[in-house]
Formats: structure tokens, C-alpha cells, sequence
């Protein structure tokens, strides 16, 4: 009986959703609910600092309505709806429901406050909200928000909060009680405007609007009524009410009616669904307004999207700025759209290979067209909801993702750790920038899962079972590449590859005719070697002073890609043989190496600054927090640091700029060209490392000439963290590239996170400064140059070969396009047939891989054989048998003997809070001062955590050269005991509060 009442309330909850998500001021009402659990208020209130209260209220009925129930739930939630001053959503749930025709007036009151926000917003807020909050049309608390906004943000932003939480509290009779407080405040005009002509208009409409049933009378009733009062409302209007005359008493202009005559006139669309008030039409832009109403697309775009329209897996291979994602759109449209009348529901992941991209597809292209008739979700690695994906997924019609996280649940419904996410759960999947679906590629992972399945199918229908359903696969790119090809067979089997791994029936592409725009002017600058160098000449000296005290003799030349693998490797053997002297003077030539080639590429005085800094850190480490400990320092690096402290001299070098490398000049004269050339000139400039980025972005910043000339720069960066250079987090990212999409920032320097998907299209001249790749970043980077004009120019540096790159991926793009013209020429059985055998071997592949990886990973060594000497002095830090995993992630040592061999340093750039622990410190030798790894406090407990990579390690009597990551070695230890661990502690903490 007790579950028949749950499923009524649940019923009713439900049906009135859309009414409480425009009623609920979510953080109120948290504060009354004890059933839903922290985290997930966390993330609730989370969504309505980003999004708004209406998408948080959305989020906390599916938390009220997540099963199993506490008892006395709904009066639960109810009582919080009343208690937080949410009372109108509060009586929907108590069937204390107003009549229809009040319903409909209120509806009328709120459409009408949208329309005429522009107006509202200067209505003087401090004077009106404490007759509001007297009115009680809000609360006190939200009188107190109110206010704050106010203070913080101005006037307009305090009258918009105020807005909204009237209409969200939805008082009886709120909209007279409102127009009262606006007389009695002597807001004349505004009272005037809302209670005159302007009103009894819009009632009218709106009451003979929503009693229309044939759509198209609708539509001509509409633009009849608009039409025929224009003028003459206008003109009362003006005559009864002189100085009154706004944009938004224009009413007839509005966008709103705009729109109505260029589309269907329908009520939906009227107004902020989410219930957020913007100003003007930046309002209905932020809500995917008029404008995102219908997707139109172009003729070739309607070509290459017509077999996915009748369900078939494509390819859609279009040039960068053609519109693909439109299309994708499009066809989730019509794939949700067919379902749906047909009885069936949808279930559409959009797959994306980078953070950035999951909220530009979200908030410019799927969200405005769908959110209409369907829910849209965003997911990315930094967001929160990722922790309740599989919930995530039911509840939404379009969910938009990184791969990796649909990759992991799916991982998870096999492993059976928890429910995760079935293939058979979703109907269609768009993998953008599919070209990565090869081998090793979490798009492969996920598109084995799905040709595996398909090939069980297979046999299930010749057996005559019901088999698994699967998604509809649609990928999107601007170049599927050549995979590094030289023949025109090899390069027509990597595109057939691709094919095969996402079951494509073919590959669509198109000659866009007339909609083709124009390539972007190319230019090759070439650059001259320094006829002096004295910088580079110092750093050299310095190098081959090392050698001679090493007893090294390189044949490569200083400051190239070959004497940099041939330092690495003798680092890697000195520290398996413990070989400190060659070791450390390895790691110097590493960095002076690595210097000559920044000075090849950015000023002599980034070079400088490099070095000076891995010199005071390694000085540094040197030096114990204590000073009862001595840290050693050997003959060798007694030598390398009096190396470099005699040498000042590259400091005054640094500040000569008559040798500075000629490809920075070259830089300077292009970028002085194009800003000076351009009317409004935005530009990328891409550059292959971190430091190169960050380096050339505050040369520009620190040079008057380019800020005479307008030039505002700043750079990005990507957010792993394989590099020494401190990563970019996402929001950073978004920060800077909505910067520069709205012109606050006209100069971008990026590494090669900006050159795949990112929108920007105002970007009129691209650099690609000492960078080429392949075919694929070429074609992608070119790309970003989407306005009309643009130029793509290479910069050469020393060593970089740019100009003979450039011509080998001119060829391949050459090869790639015939290859693709002779796939798309091949009939049907021939196609179908090497798809087929590619993908059995495929298949084939992914077995051995998963063999061999799970022999590998057979963790049966025994952790006692196990030893980590330090990477600096070879001293023995532990054994295996001390080593306790954390998570099946983090590996610790928390033994006394242990604690007494480190330090511990404080280092602010490495803090990092995580939901059960944070690192805020590292650990390093106490005798020779070489980094071992860092210090994480997990639920309360400290926990020194290991890296392997800063040790020499030992397994079973044999010496490991190279280990970088603990999954490289076969040894399973035992999982960490919080209990246990928890329970020492205590009594020594009762221990410190006797004595205090």
C-alpha cells in the first residue's frame, strides 16, 4: 500500500515538474531536505550557480524522486517547498491548485514582465525591494540576496534577481501588488507602462492566441493582429504617455513578434522558459531564442546527412567551418523526432575528444535547437555530475560528454562494480573529430565494444535469438588523414580503417559549390641563422665542460631533437647502473639543452629565466626546512652548480637584442603586418610547447609596439599533466577563449589544444610558428581561419624543417582526397566486403591486445622482492612490503622506519583537493634532497604517497631501466586499512590534548 501512495506522489510530482522548476528557489529548500545526501546537494547547488535555479530545480526533483523512499519523503519535501517561502509550488503538491483562468493570467503576467525587462531593469531597486519584501512578494532572505546583488553587480542586476524571485514565488495577485509598489515608489512611467494600453494589448492577444487550434490560423492571426495595431497603439500610446518611449514599449517590434512572423508563432517560445531574466534579446539569445528556432541547412549539408536521416552509420567528411556540427544536430533532431512518434524513446551521446568542446557543442549548437522538445545534458572529466553519469544518461535525451567518461561507465556495466552504461541503453552516438578512432584511442575502445556486439549478433539471428540492440553511429571530420601513408594503397587502407572501426556504410562528403570560402592565403617565412651567437655559444661551453667532466662524448649536434633522446637514454642507463656522477650531469645537459633550443625559438632572456630557475630548485633541494639535517651534495653537483653561478655573463647576453634569433623577428614583423593591415584583426598563433606559448604571450604583452597598434594577447594551453609546465584547468581555458571569441583578447598563442573543433570563427590570420605535424593539424589549424581574408603563414625556426613538412602534408592532403573519391567510387559488395574482413581483424587484434594486457597485468610478483632506491643517492627508501594502494590508485607508505628517511616541503603550485583527500606538500630524500613524491592527507590521516618514476627500482634481483607509472610493474600490494590506520592514531591524539 505504502509504495501505491509512493507512486502517486511520484505521479504528481512529475506531472507538475515543469510548474515547480519555474516556482523552486532551490538553496532554501535544501537547507529543509534531510533524505537527499550531501554530495548530491552539493551538485545540485552547484547547477544552480552556473545554470540557474530552474535547471537546479529540475536536478533536485529527479534527487526527490530517486528511489528507495525514507519514509514521510513527500511531506518531507513539501514542508521544505513551504518553509523556504516556495508556497506556490508547495500547494501544486497539496492539489491546492489555482483555477485555470488564474493559471492562464498569471502565465499572461509573466510573459509580459519578459517582455518589458528592458524597461524594468531601471527602476530604482533599493527603493522597490523593501516594499516588495513588505508586500511579501519575496521572502527576507531573498531581500537580502537581492541587496547583495545589487551592491556587487548594480542596480540592473539587483532588479533582475528581483524580477525573478517574484515571479518564482508566484504570490496570489503578485502582478497588482507589484504594480502598487511601482506607484507608490514613483516609478510613474513604469506603473503606466504595465497597467495602460500596453497590457490590454497583450491580454487580448494572448487570449485569443491561446484559444487558437489550427496552427495556421494561428500563424495568420498573429501577424494579423500585429499588423493591425501597430500604428495605431503606438501612436496612443506615445500621445497618452509622451517621454515614455522605450525599446521595450515598442512592443510590436519586439523580437518576440519579429520572430512570430519568421517562424510558427508558437506560444513555447514566448518568453525565458528557464526562467531567467536577461536584458533585451541578449535574453532570448542566452535561451536559445527566435534566432535557434528552426535548423536550416544548406544543400550539400542536406546530401551528406541524408543516410544518416534514414538510419544508416556515416562518416560526414566536411572542411572546418562548413557546418558538421549543424548537421549532427539536424540529424539528432529528426532521430529523437522519429522515435518519438514512433512510440520509442531516443538516447543521443555526443562524443567529444577535449574539455573545451563538451560546452561549446552544448551551449551553441544542441542545447538552442533541441532544448525546446527534449533534455539536454553536459558532461565533462572537471565537472561533478560525471559522478552520476548512468543517472545523467536516463534522464536526459542528449547527453554531450568526453569519450573517456562514457568509455569508464561503459567499462563499469562489464566489470560490475556498479550499473554503468549499456551500448543498448543509446540510440544513436555522433563521435566528433572521429578521424582519432584508431588504435589505442578511446573512441577505438568504445567502437570495439560496439563491433564485437555486432558480430555477436550476428550469430545470435542465425541461432534465432533476439539480439542486442545497438546505437546508430554518425562521425564527424574535416580530415580522416593518411595514417602517415606514402603510397596511394596504403592511404585508401587507413581511411578504410576508419571506416571499419566506426561500421560506417560509407563516407559522405560534398563539393560545396558557391558555399565554398575561400582558402586562407598561405605564406612560408624563412628565416636566417644568427651570424653571432654568443648566448647559444656560452650555454654550449657550459655543456661540453660537463662532457669532459663525465668522460661523455655525443656526436649529435648541441640543441637538436637527437642530442636531446641521446641525453635521455644515458640518464635512464646511469641510473640503472647508479652511476650518480653521469646521472646528475645527464639531467644539467637535459636542461642546457633544452635551453639552446627555447633560445632558438623565444628571447635569450626566457632562455635565461628557464635555466635560472632549475638551477635555484635543484639549489634548493639542496637545502633542508630543518636545520638539524644536512642534506649532502657530491663533488659533481658542487661542480655543475659553480658552473653556472660563473657564468653571469649569459645574463647580460640576454639583454642584447641584436642576437636575438631571427624567426622572433620575423614573428614581430607578421604580426605588426596583420594588425596594422586589418581593420580588426584576431589571430592564433600556434606553437609546439607550453613554455613557448606562455614565453611568446608576455613578449607581446611586454612590447609598447604591439600595444600602439591594439594587439591584446594572452595564451592557452593544454590541461594534462605529462608537461613540468603548470596545466591550464578547463575553466581557465573557457576563460581565454570567450575572451578572444568576444574580442577582449585578439591575439591567441596555443599549443595544439586550439587547433581541433574550437569555434572561433572571427579568426581572420593563423601562425604556425616552428610547428608542423601532420596532415591533420595542418588541415585543422588552417581551419581556424574562418573569416573572409584570412592568411596562414609558417614561421620557420632553426631545426624545425617547417618548409619541408609543409610540403610533405600538402602531398598527403593531395593523396587523402583522391583516396577518399576512390573509396566513395567503389560499389557496394566490394566496399561491404573490405569493411567486413578490416573489421574481423580488428577484432582479432583486440583479443591478442586484450590478452597480452591482462597477462601483464596479472599483478602475481611478491611485494617483499620489490625495492625503491632513490633516483639521487641510491639509498634504499623501501621495499614492496611496505607499500599499501590507496583506491587501487595511490600507492603509500605509512611505516615509522619510513617517515624518518624524507622531508617534507611545502609547495603551493601541487595543492590539489580531491573529495576524500588533498596534496598539499612533497616529500624528498633527507640525504641527497631528490624528490620521492608528495604528501596526501587522506580523510584525516597523512599518507606519504610514492611516485615510482623518482626511483631506481628493483624487482626480483633485476635492475629497471625505464618505469614511469606503477601499472608497469606485476606486483599486487595490500590495499590500504583506514581502520586500522585510524585506530593507531588515536591514542596518540589523546595523547596531545592530556598535554594541552
Amino acid at each position: 500500500m505504502e509504495s501505491d501512495n509512493d507512486e502517486i506522489k511520484e505521479r504528481l510530482i512529475e506531472d507538475f515538474r515543469p510548474r515547480l522548476k519555474q516556482h523552486i528557489s532551490v538553496e532554501p529548500v535544501l537547507d529543509y531536505i534531510l533524505f537527499i545526501e550531501n554530495d548530491q546537494k552539493e551538485l545540485i547547488r552547484q547547477k544552480a550557480k552556473t545554470e540557474g535555479d530552474p535547471a537546479a530545480a529540475n536536478l533536485l526533483i529527479t534527487a526527490v524522486l530517486k528511489k528507495p523512499h525514507s519514509p514521510g519523503w513527500f511531506k518531507e519535501f513539501v514542508d521544505a517547498l513551504s518553509n523556504a517561502g516556495c508556497q506556490l509550488a508547495a500547494d501544486y503538491m497539496q492539489d491546492n491548485l489555482p483555477e485555470p483562468e488564474v493559471e492562464a493570467e498569471n502565465d499572461t503576467c509573466v510573459r509580459l514582465i519578459r517582455i518589458l525587462i528592458p524597461s524594468l531593469l531601471d527602476m530604482n531597486t533599493n527603493q522597490v525591494c523593501p516594499h516588495c519584501s513588505a508586500k511579501d512578494l519575496i521572502t527576507q532572505e531573498d531581500s537580502e540576496i537581492i541587496t547583495a546583488e545589487t551592491t556587487n553587480k548594480g542596480n540592473r542586476s539587483g532588479a533582475r534577481e528581483l524580477l525573478k524571485r517574484i515571479i518564482m514565488r508566484g504570490r496570489p495577485g503578485w502582478f497588482s501588488t507589484f504594480l502598487d509598489v511601482l506607484r507608490v515608489t514613483q516609478h510613474r512611467d513604469l506603473y503606466q507602462l504595465m497597467s495602460g494600453i500596453c497590457r490590454k494589448i497583450f491580454f487580448e492577444f494572448q487570449k485569443l492566441w491561446l484559444h487558437q487550434t489550427d496552427t495556421n490560423k494561428s500563424n495568420s492571426f498573429c501577424l494579423l493582429l500585429a499588423r493591425k495595431n501597430k500604428i495605431t497603439f503606438l501612436d496612443s500610446f506615445n500621445m497618452s504617455y509622451p517621454g515614455c518611449v522605450s525599446k521595450s514599449i515598442m512592443l510590436l517590434k519586439h523580437p518576440v513578434l519579429t520572430w512570430m512572423e519568421q517562424s510558427t508563432c508558437r506560444r513555447d517560445h514566448v518568453g525565458l522558459e528557464n526562467g531567467t531574466i536577461l536584458d533585451g534579446t541578449e535574453s532570448m539569445a542566452a535561451d536559445g531564442g527566435p534566432e535557434k528556432a528552426d535548423i536550416v541547412l544548406r544543400d550539400y549539408q542536406r546530401d551528406v546527412a541524408r543516410p544518416a536521416l534514414e538510419g544508416k552509420n556515416i562518416i560526414i567528411c566536411l572542411p572546418t567551418g562548413s557546418g558538421k556540427t549543424r548537421v549532427a544536430v539536424y540529424i539528432t533532431k529528426k532521430h529523437l523526432d522519429d522515435r518519438r512518434e514512433g512510440g520509442q524513446s531516443g538516447k543521443v551521446v555526443v562524443l567529444v575528444n577535449k574539455v573545451p568542446l563538451v560546452e561549446q557543442h552544448f551551449s551553441s549548437e544542441f542545447l538552442p535547437f533541441l532544448k525546446d522538445r527534449y533534455k539536454v545534458e553536459r558532461v565533462s572529466g572537471d565537472s561533478q555530475l560525471k559522478i552520476s553519469f548512468t543517472e545523467i544518461v536516463k534522464n536526459n535525451d542528449v547527453i554531450i560528454c568526453t569519450a573517456q567518461i562514457l568509455e569508464n561507465y561503459l567499462e563499469r556495466s562489464v566489470s560490475g562494480d556498479d550499473e554503468g552504461v549499456h551500448l543498448s541503453d543509446l540510440t544513436l552516438i555522433v563521435i566528433d573529430e572521429c578521424h582519432h578512432t584508431q588504435k589505442g584511442g578511446v573512441y577505438n575502445h568504445i567502437m570495439m565494444r560496439f563491433l564485437k556486439q555486432k558480430h555477436k549478433n550476428s550469430r545470435l539471428k542465425k541461432e534465432e535469438k533476439e539480439p542486442v540492440p545497438l546505437p546508430q553511429i554518425l562521425g564527424l571530420t574535416a580530415s580522416p588523414g593518411v595514417g602517415g601513408a606514402t603510397k596511394m594503397e596504403k592511404a585508401e587502407e587507413h581511411i578504410l580503417r576508419i571506416c571499419a572501426n566506426l561500421d560506417a556504410s560509407g563516407i559522405m562528403t560534398w563539393n560545396l559549390g558557391e558555399y565554398k570560402k575561400q582558402e586562407a592565403k598561405k605564406i612560408i617565412v624563412n628565416v636566417e641563422d644568427r651570424k653571432m651567437d654568443p648566448f647559444g655559444d656560452v650555454i654550449k661551453k657550459i655543456m661540453n665542460a660537463i662532457h669532459e667532466h663525465a668522460e661523455l662524448n655525443p656526436t649529435f649536434e648541441l640543441g637538436s631533437q637527437n642530442y636531446e633522446q641521446w641525453v635521455v637514454q644515458t640518464e635512464r642507463d646511469a641510473t640503472k647502473e647508479e652511476n650518480h656522477k653521469v646521472r646528475v650531469c645527464a639531467e644539467h645537459l637535459r636542461r642546457y639543452n633544452e635551453g639552446l633550443q627555447l633560445s632558438n625559438t623565444i628571447r635569450m632572456c626566457d632562455a635565461f629565466n628557464f635555466l635560472n630557475k632549475y638551477q635555484e630548485e635543484e639549489m634548493k633541494s639542496k637545502t633542508a626546512p630543518d636545520s638539524d639535517v644536512v642534506i649532502q651534495i657530491t663533488r659533481t653537483e658542487r661542480f655543475l652548480f659553480n658552473l653556472f653561478k660563473g657564468k653571469q655573463e649569459l645574463l647580460e647576453l640576454a639583454k642584447q637584442p641584436q642576437y636575438e634569433n631571427d624567426s622572433l623577428s620575423k614573428l614581430r614583423a607578421k604580426i605588426l603586418q596583420e594588425f596594422s593591415s586589418r581593420e580588426e584583426a584576431r589571430g592564433i598563433i600556434f606553437t609546439k610547447t607550453r613554455r613557448s606559448a606562455i614565453a611568446l604571450s608576455q613578449w607581446i604583452q611586454e612590447n609598447p609596439k604591439f600595444d600602439d597598434i591594439g594587439v591584446k594577447a594572452s595564451y592557452v594551453i593544454g590541461g594534462g599533466d605529462q608537461s613540468v609546465v603548470k596545466p591550464m584547468t578547463s575553466a581557465e581555458q573557457k576563460d581565454v577563449l570567450k575572451k578572444f571569441s568576444n574580442g577582449k583578447v585578439n591575439l591567441l598563442i596555443a599549443t595544439t589544444v586550439a587547433e581541433e573543433g574550437l569555434d572561433i570563427s572571427a579568426c581572420n590570420f593563423v601562425i604556425r610558428y616552428g610547428l608542423v605535424t601532420n596532415e591533420i593539424s595542418m588541415i585543422q589549424a588552417r581551419g581556424r581561419a574562418r573569416a573572409e581574408d584570412s592568411s596562414y603563414t609558417l614561421v620557420e625556426t632553426k631545426n624545425s624543417g617547417v618548409a619541408e613538412k609543409e610540403c610533405v602534408n600538402e602531398y598527403r592532403i593531395n593523396m587523402m582526397n583522391k583516396a577518399i573519391e576512390k573509396i566513395r567510387a567503389l560499389n557496394k559488395a566490394d566496399y561491404d566486403k573490405k569493411i567486413m574482413e578490416y573489421q574481423i581483424q580488428a577484432i582479432m587484434e583486440e583479443k591478442i591486445r586484450m590478452t597480452k594486457k591482462k597477462q601483464k597485468g596479472i599483478k602475481n610478483e611478491n611485494a617483499t622482492e620489490l625495492k625503491l632506491n632513490c633516483r639521487g643517492c641510491s639509498k634504499l627508501a623501501c621495499t614492496g612490503e611496505n607499500i599499501q594502494i590507496i583506491e587501487n590508485m595511490h600507492r603509500v607508505n605509512v611505516s615509522s622506519e619510513f617517515s624518518e628517511l624524507f622531508i617534507l616541503r611545502e609547495n603551493s603550485t601541487l595543492q590539489e583537493r580531491r573529495l576524500d583527500y588533498e596534496t598539499n606538500g612533497y616529500i624528498t630524500c633527507k640525504d641527497c634532497g631528490q624528490r620521492w613524491g608528495s604528501m596526501m592527507l587522506f580523510r584525516g590521516i597523512e599518507c606519504p604517497c610514492l611516485h615510482v618514476k623518482n626511483f631506481a627500482v628493483t624487482l626480483n634481483g633485476k635492475k629497471i631501466s625505464k618505469c614511469s607509472k606503477w601499472s608497469e610493474l606485476p606486483v599486487k600490494f595490500q590495499a590500504f586499512d583506514y581502520a586500522e590506520h585510524a585506530n593507531r592514531m588515536a591514542p596518540s591524539s589523546d595523547d596531545d590534548s592530556d598535554a594541552e
